[in-house]
């Protein structure tokens, strides 16, 4: 993924100072898969000493997705869209760090994605003291819900083929519309990170995968980026959302295909 760019490091360090006073500031970064948001989070934490999580972070479990799975939707089972994340304990993780003392230790969860579950506990991270800010990476917060109407037809084969009546991605956009939208609100600066369309985020998505195989991007596996094809459509209609402007956001980075800002709004 390289390194952040220097210029979005030095935003984020703006929206820290001009934070509240009192208790360590809330910043989001958000944007499609493989835009570069967790290691813009990562590289301001490093920076100027703050906490950063990740979305991904915080996955329900394998066990309480299959639970939907059976009493939502099938889909759900799947994680990524809006829903399939435990935010309370998000909020539990923000409330610790926000109250923590010099000496303190914060356990942050580690979801370990090819295994498909959460990490034990003594597996986690750990921060020490209280952080000049949070900053918490997530592809959907502040994302806004869909009108109902643009919900009835499906945009990709998975909604097609998997959501013929629409009971899933109706169930996403409550979603979307109540929990996501109210834990957005919360936030002091939220950043999104624009891709510059839909159709980049397969290659970013599959750029991500050969870096944790330590393949170049031209020798990942056609099976690999087949599947990566199919699992980008859990995101694509709410990503497609924000793209078009659907998305509260205190600043939008456009960003070019590889991934440099073009302008600061």
């Amino acid at each position: 993924m390289g390194r952040a760019h220097p210029d979005l490091v030095d935003l984020v360090g703006r929206l820290i100072a001009d934070g509240p006073a009192g208790r360590p500031p809330l910043i989001a970064v958000v944007g499609a898969q493989g835009c570069g948001k967790t290691t813009l989070a990562r590289a301001a934490a490093d920076r100027f000493g703050a906490a950063q999580i990740s979305i991904d972070d915080v996955y329900l479990t394998r066990a309480e997705r299959e639970a939907m799975a059976r009493e939502v939707h099938p889909l759900f089972v799947t994680r990524g869209p809006p829903g399939a994340h435990d935010l309370a304990l998000l909020q539990r993780l923000i409330d610790t760090l926000s109250s923590a003392g010099p000496d303190d230790e914060t356990l942050i969860p580690d979801f370990d994605k090819r295994g498909d579950d959460r990490r034990p506990r003594d597996r986690w991270r750990r921060f020490t003291g209280r952080p000049s800010a949070i900053l918490i990476d997530a592809w959907c917060l502040g994302a806004l819900p869909e009108e109902e109407a643009d919900l009835a037809a499906p945009i990709n084969e998975l909604e097609r083929d998997h959501d013929p009546d629409g009971g899933w991605r109706r169930a996403v956009g409550r979603h979307v519309a109540g929990p996501y939208a109210d834990f957005a609100a919360r936030f002091d600066a939220v950043v999104f990170l624009q891709a510059p369309g839909f159709d980049v985020v397969l290659d970013w998505r599959c750029q991500q995968e050969a870096d944790l195989l330590g393949l170049a991007p031209a020798d990942l596996p056609a099976e690999e980026r087949a599947r990566l094809a199919g699992f980008i459509q859990y995101f694509e209609r709410v990503t497609r959302r924000m793209l078009a402007g659907g998305v509260r956001a205190d600043v939008t980075v456009k960003l070019d295909r590889n991934r440099n800002p073009v302008a600061i709004v």
